[in-house]
């Protein structure tokens, strides 16, 4: 039998144990999800929970993994997301185990409790807030992934993004100011000047890449090292960077949640 982890053995000897065990959740499993999807299959983990409810759209083709154009000329006309991750999965790790959830999270927040980890790959902050606030009251770490484009008023549009590992006791999104009361309930004029979400596929597998490396580096501490758990994005720099924040927080413990 081939040894699949053989390249990747430099993650520990606990690195078996944990692709066979840990349960990892994904939150939406579009663009970004979907590039997280991939990771995690090739590297070989077998225990997910899945959410989305959506039908892949045309205007999906430029950024999400796995789709093709037959998936939206099935039968039954396009195909879920849930399904394209599904076959994407199976095809790297045939005896995975995978929970699905065919609705908002927020309506079934016990599905997630058995996770181990969990990314976000959500629009909007009201979402981050709540799916947040789930993983923080049971204790189970969170990788927030998320980007968008700004074009009014500029000579050319500005893209940016942000990785953030919101981790138990440790500093949360409200503490690094990514989110507060007044952005959250402000989101409505300022998310998605662009259009509707707009997203394509190199910041996201930017980002999905560096959440996984976060999330690994948490699951086998393969660097032996204190990782930086905010990163901001510049797409027109093509810059992926400490968030000055992380570099001036005064509490590296959290203050909104115990």
């Amino acid at each position: 039998m081939i040894d699949r982890n053989k390249r990747q053995s430099f993650l520990g000897p606990a690195l078996g144990r944990i692709l066979n065990t840990c349960v990892v959740g994904v939150v939406g499993l579009g663009g970004g999800g979907s590039q997280i999807i991939q990771q995690l299959a090739h590297i070989g983990f077998k225990n997910y929970v899945l959410c989305d409810f959506d039908r892949l759209e045309p205007s999906n083709l430029n950024r999400l993994v796995g789709a093709t154009v037959a998936n939206l000329e099935g039968p039954n006309g396009p195909e879920l997301k849930m399904d394209i991750a599904i076959k994407l999965i199976k095809g790297l790790v045939p005896d995975a185990e995978i929970k699905q959830v065919h609705t908002k999270f927020q309506l079934e927040p016990s599905a997630f409790r058995s996770c181990n980890i969990i990314f976000g790959c959500l629009d909007g902050l009201k979402n981050r807030d709540d799916l947040e606030n789930l993983c923080r009251t049971n204790g189970i770490p969170y990788f927030d992934i998320g980007m968008d484009v700004i074009v009014d008023g500029l000579e050319h549009p500005e893209m940016f993004g942000q990785v953030i590992a919101s981790l138990p006791g440790k500093p949360c999104m409200r503490c690094f100011g990514y989110l507060n009361d007044k952005n959250i309930s402000d989101e409505v004029l300022r998310y998605g000047q662009a259009g509707d979400h707009p997203q394509v596929i190199w910041p996201n597998a930017t980002l999905s890449a560096m959440s996984i490396h976060m999330a690994l580096n948490y699951l086998t501490n393969w660097t032996g090292q204190d990782q930086v758990l905010y990163y901001s994005y510049e797409g027109n720099k093509n810059l992926l960077k400490p968030h000055v924040v992380w570099n001036f927080i005064d509490q590296k413990t959290c203050i909104h949640y115990g």
